[in-house]
Order: structure tokens, then sequence, then C-alpha cells
């Protein structure tokens, strides 16, 4: 009786085990299936960050162009050359205030993109099911065997 009891007692540390890498198995899988969502909602918020700022610079330069025209055909309907003295210093002035604002939004978007990131070391928990299986083992052995 006291073999049966032990067979019985190891059966079912046997199916616990089973049971807790079986969990271990499922939670690895879910957890691979929200890392792929992750990574999935990562490259929609890269790709219309991208976007947005290919919009932004557009519109940018669009204005920048009108602006400099507009100026260039005030200063030449005044009678000063457009490409000389403080007609050129206005253009090259806008230009400039352009390229500062590209830059800024360049490292905004920049920023935004690295601050959504997750962290590479941040482990998944994947592992931990089977040593936890391990231990349940070890124990029951350890039980059997004194």
């Amino acid at each position: 009786m006291a073999q049966l009891a032990t067979i019985a007692s190891l059966a079912g540390t046997g199916l616990a085990v089973y049971g807790q890498v079986r969990q271990g198995q499922q939670q690895k899988a879910t957890t691979k299936a929200q890392e792929a969502n992750l990574r999935a909602q990562q490259t929609a918020q890269v790709e219309q960050a991208a976007a947005q700022a290919a919009a932004n610079q557009r519109d940018r330069q669009d204005k920048l162009a009108s602006t400099i025209a507009s100026a260039r055909a005030r200063a030449a309907a005044s009678g000063v050359a457009p490409d000389e003295g403080s007609a050129a210093a206005l253009t090259a002035g806008l230009a400039t205030d352009a390229a500062k604002a590209t830059a800024e939004d360049a490292s905004l978007m920049s920023t935004r993109l690295a601050s959504g990131r997750r962290s590479l070391l941040a482990s998944d928990g994947s592992l931990n099911s089977y040593l936890r299986a391990g231990q349940s083992l070890g124990g029951a052995v350890r039980n059997l065997l004194s």
C-alpha cells in the first residue's frame, strides 16, 4: 500500500508539473503575441510620425517659398533689387528661421519616438514557469526520498 501512495503522489506531482509547464507555454505564447502587437503599434507610430513630419516639412517649404516670393516682389515693386542689400538679408533670415524650425521638429520627433520604446532589457518571464516547475518537482522528489 505504501508503494501505491508513493506512486500516486509522484503521479500527482508529475501532473502538477505538467500543468505548470503548459501554463508557462501558454504564457509564453501570449507574451509573444503581445510583443508582436506592440511592435506593430510602434511601427505604425513611427510611420505616422514620419508622415506628419514630412507633411510639416512640405508645408514649411511652401510657406517659405511663398513668403520669399512675396518679399522679393514687394522689394522689386519698391525699386529695390530683391537679391541685394536688405532684401537679400530678409530672405536669408526667413530661410534660416525655417531651417531652425525644421531642426526643432526633427529633434521633437526623435524624442517622441524614443520615449515610446520599451526597454530591450525587460524580461518576458518565459523562463520563470520552467524554473518553478523544476523547483516543484525537486521538492516532490525530496519529500519522497525522505
